[in-house]
């Protein structure tokens, strides 16, 4: 169509093709294609000039339209490519959610064209089946298509309010927790079994407790208010252990990191609304020390 186009604009196959850069048997055969195609003549060609014919002149101003409209679409696609737009599909873990509502916030401030739709589910979401733009979790994700951008490191910490560890004590051994009210994230990859490093290598005690549940921020308060402990990454509850309401335990036996990831499909062009995103995140998240619970408690008591 582009070859027509350029063939009647010119007057000539040749002076076409010098204009797409192609052969003129090339472009010949471009619009020998296209009337075959259509069973119907649209130039008159002689040894001097090319012309229309009568239904070449109406095609050819429908051919006009169609790559005015093309060429449209093309600038809006490149253009977001260059500033975010349209609905960014989010899926993350259980704890995420209240460490990204900054980066959440500054992005659909600063580009009000852009917005994002927030899901949060306990298990990794197949991003291309369920129509997901990018995932951010906690636990690794055994999908290879995909590609990984490390967000942060985190450390697991044990930890219980001030008067549940005035009734019953502090453990300090994780072999102590069979005596202690564990209460337990159900969808965690641990499960009942929370994961130690002894003084033999990897220590695993099975533990138990009056309530489990699948929400973290349940979890989270029913240990401030003293009920048992709990087992959670450190930024879920960074804020309670500066400020005194709950207390690291065992952190010695804990040394293991974990990583928070960004995920996000395989593809050769990422959006500017993902990409974006993800810049955002990284630079909210440096700086961010999740794996010092004991420190975080020292430095808040001696305040």
């Amino acid at each position: 169509m582009l070859s027509f186009v350029k063939v009647v604009e010119n007057g000539s196959f040749a002076a076409a093709a010098r204009q797409l850069n192609l052969s003129p048997s090339l472009v010949t055969t471009h619009i020998k294609s296209l009337e075959d195609r259509l069973g119907v003549r649209l130039l008159n060609r002689s040894t001097r000039k090319v012309g229309l014919t009568d239904e070449g002149k109406s095609y050819f101003e429908r051919c006009l339209q169609i790559l005015a409209e093309i060429e449209e679409a093309d600038q809006i696609a490149e253009s977001s490519q260059l500033k975010p737009k349209g609905t960014l599909q989010l899926n993350v873990a259980q704890a995420i959610p209240p460490v990204i509502t900054p980066a959440l916030v500054e992005f659909v401030t600063r580009y009000p064209d852009a917005s994002v739709r927030l899901t949060v589910t306990s298990r990794m979401v197949d991003l291309i089946e369920e129509g997901y733009d990018l995932a951010i979790r906690l636990a690794p994700a055994h999908d290879s298509s995909l590609i990984v951008r490390h967000l942060a490191t985190y450390r697991m910490v044990v930890c219980g309010a001030p008067n549940y560890f005035a009734r019953y004590g502090r453990p300090n051994n994780p072999d102590e927790l069979v005596r202690h009210n564990c209460m337990l994230f159900y969808d965690s990859l641990w499960g009942k079994e929370w994961r130690f490093n002894g003084t033999h290598g990897e220590q695993i005690v099975r533990v138990s407790g009056n309530l489990e549940t699948n929400s973290v921020v349940t979890l989270r308060l029913a240990a401030i208010q003293g009920e048992g402990l709990i087992c959670a990454p450190c930024f879920m509850v960074d804020a309670e252990l500066r400020s005194g309401q709950l207390v690291p335990v065992l952190t010695k036996f804990m040394p293991f990191d974990f990583s928070i990831d960004a995920y996000y499909p395989h593809r050769r062009y990422v959006s500017a609304r993902v990409r974006t995103f993800i810049d955002l995140l990284v630079a909210h998240f440096r700086g961010a020390n999740w794996s010092e619970p004991a420190e975080l408690h020292a430095r808040s008591a001696a305040r």
